[in-house]
C-alpha cells in the first residue's frame, strides 16, 4: 500500500470508528426494548427525520450508480431518473408523511410497516402482515446486496485487494453496527452521513468542473458525443467483448439512440417507488410530532435536489476528465472514486470516499434493520409466539440480521454486478408492492382488506413477470417494470375493494379520525 493510499485508508478508518462510536453511544437505550430498537420511541426530530430518510434512501447508488449511468450513456437516462426521484421525494413528504405519522398512531400505535397494514385493516388472521413481511425480506435482501457490491467496488478500487474479500469486510462492518445500535444509532449516523454525502458531491463537482476547464468545456465535450447531452436522445457506446472501443485515446460511440416520451415516463416512474419504501415510510412513523413534518419536507427537498443534480453532473464531468478510462457500465460506476483520487489530497480524498461509505452504510443498516424486524417482530412475535418477551424478539432479530447479511453476500459475490441494475429491481419491487396499498390505505376509506391483499400480491408478481419475461421482448414491454406494476396494483385494489363488503364501522371511524386532524386519544 503506497503512502497516499495509506492516508486515504487511515482517514476512512477514523470515519468508521466514529460511526461505531455512535452505535455504542445509543446501544444501551436502543436495547432497552424492541420499540426503541425498531423505531426509537417516536422521538426523532425534523432534521434527523429528513436527512436520515434521504441518506438511507439514496445509498451508494447516488455516488456510484447514478454518476456511472451519466458517464456511460449521457444526460437523458440519469437526468430523467433524477427528476422522477426528486418529484417523488417531495410529494411523498408533502402528501404521505403527516397522514402516515398520524394513522400509524391510531392504528394500534404501529411501529413497523407490516404492523401498520395489519392494524389499519383489522386483519385478525394476519394475512396482510405476513405478506408484507415476506415481500420486505425478499426485496431488502436484494437491496442489501447492492450495498455490499458498492463496498466491494469501493475498497477493491482504492486498496487493490480482491473484490470478494472487501465486499465481505464491508458487510460484516454494517452487520456489527446495526446489531449494536438499532434504529436510534442508524438515524443519528444517517444524519451525519447525509451531510458527508452532500459535501462530498459538492466538492467533487466543483473541483471536477475546474479540472475539466470550466463548465463550458464540460458541456462542449458532452455535446461532441452523439446523444450524450440530449434530453430526448441517448449515447450508444460501441462495445466489443463487453468493453467500449477506444481509437487514438478517444472513446468510440455509434449513432445516438432515441429517448422518446414513453421512455421518459418509464424513467420518471422511479419517483413512484417512494410511496412504498419501508425505510422512508418508517421515518414518517418515527418523527416526534406531525407538526414537524413541514420542516422535514423543506429539508428533504433541498437535500435531494442538490444531491441529484451534483451526481448527474459528476458523470458528465468525469467523461470530460477521463474520456476513455472506464470502458463498461460496471466500471463507469467508479467514476466518483476515480475523480476523487485524482483531484484531492489523500486525506481529503479519504473524506470524500467516506461519503460513498456513508451512503452505503446509511442504506444497508436500514435494509437489515427493517428486514429483521419484519421477521422477528411481525412474524415470530405477531404470529408464532405472541407471548414472546423483548429479549426473545431481540435474539431472533440478530439471527435474522446475520441470515440476511449472508444471503446478501452470496447475491453480491459477482464483481461485475451493476449497482444501478440491482437497485432498480428492488426499488420496483418495493414501490409496486407497497406503494399503491399505502396510498389507498391512507386516502380511500372504501379500501378493503381483500383489496389491499390483492393489490400487494398483484404488484409484486407483476414486477417479476415484467422484468423476467415481458421486458426482454422489448418494444412497449421495455418500460421500467415499476410503472405497469404500480398501475396494475392500483386497479386491482380499486376493483377488488368495490367487489367486496365495505370496511367495518370501526375501521371507517378510525379513517375519519385521521382525516379530521383532531387530537388523538391513546387507545
Amino acid at each position: 500500500m503506497s503512502g497516499e493510499t495509506l492516508k486515504v485508508f487511515i482517514t476512512m478508518v477514523v470515519y468508521m470508528l466514529v460511526v461505531i462510536g455512535i452505535g455504542l453511544w445509543f446501544a444501551k437505550r436502543a436495547n432497552e426494548n424492541s420499540d426503541n430498537f425498531f423505531l426509537g420511541g417516536r422521538s426523532i426530530g425534523p432534521w434527523v427525520s429528513a436527512l436520515s430518510a434521504a441518506s438511507s434512501d439514496m445509498s451508494g447508488w447516488l455516488l456510484m450508480g447514478l454518476p456511472g449511468v451519466a458517464y456511460f450513456y449521457g444526460l437523458s437516462d440519469a437526468a430523467w431518473t433524477a427528476i422522477g426521484l426528486a418529484a417523488g421525494t417531495i410529494i411523498n413528504w408533502a402528501v404521505v408523511a403527516k397522514r402516515l405519522r398520524r394513522y400509524s398512531e391510531v392504528a394500534g400505535d404501529a411501529i413497523t410497516l407490516p404492523e401498520f397494514f395489519s392494524n389499519r385493516f383489522h386483519d385478525k388472521k394476519k394475512i396482510l402482515l405476513t405478506l408484507t413481511a415476506i415481500w420486505i425480506i425478499v426485496f431488502f435482501v436484494v437491496y442489501a446486496a447492492s450495498c455490499f457490491v458498492t463496498t466491494g467496488k469501493l475498497f477493491s478500487t482504492l486498496f487493490g485487494y480482491s473484490y470478494t474479500s472487501m465486499m465481505i469486510v464491508g458487510a460484516i462492518f454494517v452487520l456489527f453496527y446495526v446489531t449494536v445500535g438499532g434504529f436510534l444509532a442508524e438515524t443519528a449516523s444517517d444524519t451525519m452521513q447525509a451531510t458527508v454525502m452532500v459535501v462530498a458531491l459538492a466538492a467533487v463537482l466543483i473541483l471536477g468542473t475546474s479540472g475539466a476547464g470550466g463548465f463550458s468545456a464540460v458541456i462542449n465535450n458532452a455535446k461532441s458525443i452523439p446523444g450524450f447531452f440530449d434530453f430526448f436522445g441517448i449515447a450508444s457506446p460501441t462495445m466489443v467483448d463487453g468493453a467500449q472501443q477506444v481509437q487514438n485515446g478517444v472513446p468510440v460511440f455509434g449513432e445516438a439512440g432515441k429517448y422518446g416520451l414513453y421512455t421518459v415516463l418509464s424513467t420518471m416512474a422511479w419517483g413512484l417507488g417512494y410511496f412504498g419504501m419501508p425505510h422512508v415510510l418508517l421515518r414518517f412513523m418515527a418523527i416526534r410530532s406531525e407538526e414537524e413534518v413541514k420542516v422535514s419536507t423543506r429539508i428533504a427537498a433541498v437535500w435531494v435536489v442538490i444531491s441529484l443534480f451534483a451526481a448527474v453532473m459528476i458523470g458528465l464531468i468525469g467523461r470530460a476528465l477521463f474520456p476513455a478510462t472506464l470502458k463498461s457500465a460496471a466500471a463507469a460506476e467508479t467514476i466518483f472514486i476515480t475523480m476523487a483520487q485524482a483531484l484531492f489530497h489523500p486525506v481529503f480524498a479519504g473524506i470524500v470516499m467516506a461519503g460513498i461509505l456513508a451512503a452505503t452504510i446509511s442504506s444497508a443498516d436500514s435494509y437489515l434493520l427493517i428486514g429483521s424486524s419484519a421477521v422477528a417482530k411481525n412474524i415470530y412475535q405477531g404470529i408464532f409466539k405472541k407471548d414472546a418477551t423483548d429479549k426473545q424478539v431481540m435474539t431472533i432479530t440478530r439471527i435474522i440480521l446475520i441470515s440476511i447479511t449472508v444471503i446478501g453476500i452470496i447475491i453480491a459475490s459477482n464483481e461485475n454486478s451493476v449497482i444501478f441494475t440491482i437497485v432498480s429491481f428492488a426499488w420496483a419491487g418495493l414501490g409496486a408492492t407497497f406503494g399503491p396499498t399505502m396510498l389507498f390505505s391512507l386516502f380511500w376509506k372504501r379500501t378493503t382488506l381483500q383489496g389491499a391483499i390483492a393489490g400487494m400480491v398483484s404488484g409484486a408478481v407483476t414486477v417479476f413477470i415484467w422484468k423476467l419475461i415481458l421486458k426482454p421482448m422489448g418494444g412497449i414491454f421495455g418500460v421500467y417494470e415499476l410503472l405497469p406494476a404500480f398501475i396494475i396494483s392500483c386497479l386491482v385494489i380499486y376493483f377488488v375493494s368495490l367487489a367486496t363488503p365495505e370496511p367495518s364501522k370501526e375501521i371507517q371511524e378510525e379513517f375519519e379520525l385521521v382525516k379530521s386532524g383532531k387530537p388523538i386519544v391513546n387507545k
